[in-house]
């Protein structure tokens, strides 16, 4: 496999305009949920130029849909009509852990799946069971085979679901799977998520007929059938947080584009204004401006609306340049302090306690060799490196790809000093 690693400058204020990307937790969802329509062209507008897209459209005509992608045009044109193949196949679900919302999918189209395993950022207990429990209470049976996991339609029928956690991606795979099931689904506890909301609109438009979305309470009425439809996916909140933060960990200014994506930043939105980031919006335009010193913060990460475990790691990069003690508190995965070994090699004074971190800044950080261990570490040592002294090379870059487009254009077009080198 192709090394790739980024080479990150630092000493340059952020300014200029970026695009923000389409929310790659609407596309994935999205991508599988067409493979559910048995006619027509199923076409998906502002669809991110990511890795995990990449391997969403590669598994989905796998089973057998045609699909044209045109990454430069961000569009995708999806035909499900000749679905036929139950097997997801370990070379492809243990590259992206969006793979597991191609089980319902095929389910329904095939009568059966076999999944092989997921993959993408080890975050620690991220189980899928809770994908298959639902399954079973809606009357599909469910056999271990060796490593994978087969599943038989049966006879599906409404049922009342409930989520322990208000996963997003539980809930978005157990929603297309109510879809077309028989009689009326029930999901309590579900997550609030935009990108949910997104789908369900989604999902609505192909025919389906889902209330609740935004209440914990979903109601899914199963259909017959549903019709491929064009729908434009909503601009990425993360990928935007992760813009602002550029701005404010460089003392710059940054106007992003794409979507009015402050209302979708939850909590997140007052902890960078408490930290000194200014954030103004005006329809699909947002600006993200720091001009003095920053300000220490305390976070607790949470579900939508709370403050995003996906931009946790992002802020405490932002952190190490605040003039004070931050408290940090991860209570979504347990893994997502990988990122703190990384920091303090660049010399950012942080201490972890189970589920908390204290950042004490502002600490002068120095380029090195660091290693993006997951999607959300990688990006948040970009942050870290435009903000060092030296040059700091991100190895192990391909992680970033993963849900970050066109990082190097856009971050140049900014005026950061940031290259993609790629290794055999």
């Amino acid at each position: 496999m192709t090394e790739v690693r980024f080479h990150v400058r630092g000493g340059t204020a952020l300014r200029g305009t970026a695009v923000i990307q389409g929310a790659k937790n609407a596309a994935l969802p999205m991508i599988a949920a067409a493979l559910l329509a048995t006619e027509g062209r199923t076409v998906l507008r502002n669809v991110p130029a990511i890795a995990d897209v990449a391997r969403a459209v590669e598994l989905a005509r796998l089973v057998g849909a045609t699909v044209e992608y045109h990454a430069g045009d961000r569009l995708l044109i999806i035909d499900a009509s000749a679905v036929a193949n139950p097997l997801l196949p370990a070379e492809l679900t243990r590259r992206f852990r969006g793979s597991v919302l191609f089980l319902s999918p095929v389910l329904h189209r095939c009568g059966e799946v076999t999944y092989e395993g997921a993959g993408g950022c080890n975050l620690g207990t991220r189980g899928l069971d809770f994908h298959y429990r639902g399954l079973a209470r809606l009357g599909a049976h469910i056999e271990e085979r060796g490593s994978a996991i087969w599943i038989k339609a049966g006879q599906l029928r409404g049922s009342e679901l409930y989520l322990d956690t208000p996963s997003h991606t539980g809930t978005e795979s157990l929603i297309i799977a109510a879809t077309l099931t028989p009689g009326r689904t029930v999901i309590e506890n579900v997550a609030l998520e935009p990108e949910v909301l997104d789908v369900i609109a989604f999902l609505n438009a192909m025919g389906a007929r889902i209330t609740g979305g935004g209440t914990g309470r979903v109601v899914i009425d199963g259909v017959d059938q549903l019709r491929a439809v064009e729908h434009t996916i909503m601009p990425d909140r993360i990928d935007a947080g992760v813009l602002c933060m550029a701005a404010a960990i460089t003392g710059g200014q940054v106007t992003l584009v794409g979507g009015d994506v402050i209302d979708h930043f939850g909590v997140a939105k007052h902890k960078l204004e408490q930290m000194g980031v200014h954030l103004a919006s005006s329809g699909a335009v947002t600006t993200a401006t720091r001009t003095g010193p920053l300000h220490p913060i305390n976070i607790i990460t949470d579900t939508h609306p709370g403050f995003a475990t996906d931009l946790q790691p992002s802020l405490m990069a932002l952190a190490t340049q605040a003039s004070g003690t931050s408290y940090l508190r991860e209570r979504i995965h347990e893994a997502r302090y990988a990122l703190v070994s990384e920091l303090a090699k660049m010399g950012a004074d942080i201490t972890v306690d189970g589920e908390k971190a204290v950042v004490r800044g502002p600490s002068t950080l120095s380029g090195t060799e660091v290693v993006a261990r997951d999607l959300r570490t990688g990006i948040s040592l970009v942050l870290a490196g435009l903000v060092a002294d030296g040059e700091t090379v991100v190895t192990n870059g391909s992680m970033i790809e993963r849900g970050h487009s066109d990082l190097v254009s856009r971050f140049v077009a900014l005026g950061a000093g940031i290259s993609r080198e790629e290794l055999p």
